[in-house]
């Protein structure tokens, strides 16, 4: 899952699962075909198909989608999926992939720390906008799906709530509207698995935020205390299971893409997708795939970026169709402070509820002086398995060197444990903005600077004491937001030529709703808790989500692209002291790490003017990606009569599409680049004049033409050109920002200029 931390990378260890070799020929296993556009015709053509190249065809048959598009998925052997990959009217054929799944107070921090209020909003509750999770399933009994004070369902719903084990239709109400669950072929063997209910925590988690009800109180264990809420209270909910322990795999995620789109949800959030390491092609691609089809049909789709940073192109679902989200800080922190001898105290980040006492009375011992005769000291001073002797350990706290980063954590804290250690004491420079849980073990995170402070007082005491308090909550802690150290990074591995991440909200340390049951996550002598803290773009992509439903939900008649544009264009890049957003390491941020910056909730409602990317724009993007124009037909439904593919094509072309950013790729010394851009007039005001200002990174020249535009009418459309010349070499990518300002509104998107050629999309 898009969650980071201790227990998410543990969970779902999986990435693609796909048979290589010449064994794989003669093995059957799950494919995908992939069809296109949604046709009557084909729906009754699958069998017809399977029939072709398989005599097992109703037993091969695993998923059949209809709705949204058109194709199935089947078991086949490498052979018959080749023969269904060369049939008249299909996209393509690929083996089933398995993805990984990828808040009280971090609402009231959008609001109050980075917003704005606006005069005289329309009055609306949003409870007409349903919001779909492609996740894990949901706990329907938790109070954050109460649907107290809620109307009815609203008529237009389609949708359903799919009985299974444990979980019936009158788990469903008026919050919870919709439930569904889809199975992989290792579920099916266990009739657990054919539930929606949420057996990870994450689906319950992601819905809450998004759309959970006002929930007084809420806390982990008196942590983070507070009124638990969602980002649009008052939308409804659609629960769509695809994942589970096994992971998330791609024939449910394009089932519940489906369903989804004939339900008629509003908005989808999904917290999962790819490994960087390894980035389907755009039309092998479930996320991608559903995506396009449902932004087709009018649903805005918002996705995590994926937890494989701070690296460069690490960032995934990174299609131009979707809003892909990174994640930050928010100003509260998780205290877990050391107390050293002398009553000298050094800060800490964890989440603990141990009591080892409030003075400096525990021995303290540098775990490299406590190596064992023939362990290596490397190994002693990190903690390793096997590496000190359990006599020198044994009642004291061990402070610990981390040079192998937030993987091996959790082993250092077993090891501590096992020796008879009463606590650790653990430097790591970029995991410590973020809190681990380590329940009852005294266990925190400090920084290198600390650490030399630490084992300073351990090398000049004779006999160093100290104790770990139990964690504190820290509120207005400054500064923040900070993007994330897991958060995924730019530039988008599939073009160069879209800058994604999107956009950026809080993602560390979020708490929400979670499964009743998890005894994994109980402090001992508690009960399980009804909420839990976690990190992860996982968690910053449901808060985007609802923020989209807000701005449904006011703007009903607004596309996918307008909603993008809002929350990008409205987006802020300062954070709660006034100065630029940094990264967690204190690095001033980019577009690579944080898109158009951190999204806001009210802004987004009223934005003046917006970018929308229409259907020509993505067959465009399909064409200059390398797909030919009979591959585009099969794809899209809205395909314009005698439609094809420009000639000449290049990746550089997809700067042009009218997407609210923009991303220069191979520009040479003395050569100048030129894009356009159309911006539609939102403003109820109907006549209002723009004009540009434009941030200019060193060693660029940036141009806008005109520099005003004039709007008289509401929904009015209006151009402009931007060109970019080099006027030296280009070493790294530069960063700037063009926006649009009539004095009560700034439109703002950012641009990024590098000299380094996009790669070309499809082979």
């Amino acid at each position: 899952m898009q969650g980071v931390g201790k227990l998410w990378f543990l969970l779902v260890p999986l990435c693609f699962l796909i048979e290589k070799g010449s064994s794989a020929a003669q093995k059957e296993q799950v494919y995908i075909v992939y069809m296109g556009a949604a046709n009557d015709y084909l729906d009754h053509h699958y069998f017809q198909l399977l029939t072709s190249v398989s005599k097992r065809k109703k037993t091969n048959l695993v998923h059949s989608y209809r709705h949204g598009f058109s194709g199935f998925s089947a078991r086949l052997s490498e052979t018959e999926a080749q023969s269904l990959a060369d049939k008249p009217g299909v996209a393509s054929v690929f083996p089933d992939p398995v993805f990984q799944l990828h808040t009280t107070h971090s609402w009231d921090f959008l609001k109050y720390q980075l917003d704005v209020e606006l005069d005289q909003l329309p009055s609306s509750g949003g409870s007409d906008t349903v919001i779909g999770l492609i996740d894990s399933g949901i706990w329907p009994e938790s109070e954050s799906f109460s649907d107290k004070d809620m109307g009815p369902v609203p008529s237009h719903w389609k949708g359903t709530c799919v009985e299974g084990y444990n979980f019936n239709s009158s788990h469903c109400n008026r919050k919870l509207i919709g439930a569904r669950y889809y199975n992989s072929p290792e579920d099916d063997e266990d009739k657990t698995y054919q539930t929606a209910r949420d057996m990870v925590g994450h689906g319950s988690h992601t819905a809450s935020t998004a759309a959970g009800a006002m929930v007084p109180r809420a806390s982990y264990y008196g942590l983070a205390e507070g009124t638990a809420r969602g980002g649009s209270p008052g939308s409804r909910i659609a629960a769509y299971r695809v994942c589970s322990a096994n992971g998330c795999y791609g024939s449910s995620i394009l089932k519940a893409f489906d369903d989804a789109i004939a339900d008629g949800v509003h908005v989808l959030s999904i917290s999962l997708g790819a490994p960087s390491s390894f980035m389907p092609e755009l039309d092998k691609d479930p996320i991608s795939i559903g995506a396009f089809h449902a932004v087709e049909n009018g649903i805005t789709v918002v996705c995590s970026a994926g937890n494989d940073g701070p690296y460069p192109r690490t960032v995934v679902n990174s299609a131009p169709w979707i809003l892909t989200v990174g994640a930050t800080t928010i100003d509260r922190d998780l205290e877990s402070d050391i107390v050293l001898g002398g009553n000298k105290v050094i800060k800490g980040e964890g989440i603990n509820f141990a009591n080892i006492g409030k003075y400096p009375v525990n021995p303290l011992v540098y775990a490299k002086t406590a190596k064992k005769a023939d362990a290596d000291e490397d190994d002693a001073s990190n903690c390793r398995p096997n590496s000190m002797d359990e006599s020198k350990i044994k009642g004291k706290i061990v402070f610990c060197d981390n040079e192998e980063g937030e993987s091996q954590e959790n082993q250092k804290k077993d090891e501590v444990q096992r020796l008879g250690g009463i606590g650790l004491i653990l430097v790591n420079d970029q995991t410590k903005a973020v809190a681990g849980s380590y329940k009852e073990f005294p266990m925190t995170l400090i920084s290198s600077k600390d650490g030399a402070q630490v084992l300073l007082y351990i090398n000049s005491t004779e006999n160093p004491v100290a104790t770990i308090l139990p964690t504190t909550t820290v509120t207005n802690y400054k500064p923040a937001p900070m993007v994330a150290y897991f958060s995924a990074r730019g530039p988008s591995s599939i073009t160069t030529n879209i800058l994604k991440p999107d956009i950026a909200a809080p993602g560390v340390n979020i708490l929400a709703a979670w499964k009743a049951n998890d005894t994994e996550e109980t402090v001992i002598g508690k009960e399980p808790p009804l909420y839990n803290m976690i990190s992860g773009t996982s968690m910053s992509c449901p808060h985007v989500a609802g923020i989209a439903a807000e701005v449904k939900s006011h703007n009903p008649t607004w596309s996918p692209s307008a909603i993008k544009s809002a929350i990008m264009t409205t987006a802020s890049q300062t954070n709660n002291v006034k100065a630029a957003i940094t990264t967690d390491s204190g690095l001033e941020a980019t577009p690579y790490d944080y898109g158009a910056g951190e999204a806001g909730t009210t802004r987004p409602l009223q934005p003046g003017l917006v970018y929308e990317t229409t259907t020509i724009d993505y067959l465009n993007f399909l064409c200059y990606s390398g797909y030919d124009t009979v591959t585009v037909k099969i794809i899209s439904k809205n395909m314009p009569e005698g439609f094809t593919c420009p000639k000449d094509l290049t990746t550089d072309l997809i700067s042009s599409i009218n997407y609210p950013s923009i991303a220069i790729s191979g520009l040479a010394v003395n050569q100048m680049k030129n894009v356009s851009r159309t911006l539609t007039n939102v403003d109820g005001d109907g006549n209002a004049t723009y004009t540009s200002i434009i941030v200019v990174p060193s060693g660029v020249a940036v141009g806008v033409g005109p520099t005003s535009l004039q709007f008289t009418t509401n929904g009015e459309r209006q151009t402009f050109h931007a060109s970019f010349k080099a006027d030296k070499p280009i070493d790294d990518d530069v960063f700037g920002a063009i926006t649009w300002t009539n004095g009560k509104f700034k439109v703002r998107i950012p641009f990024v200029v590098s000299s380094k050629s996009s790669k070309k999309l499809k082979n």
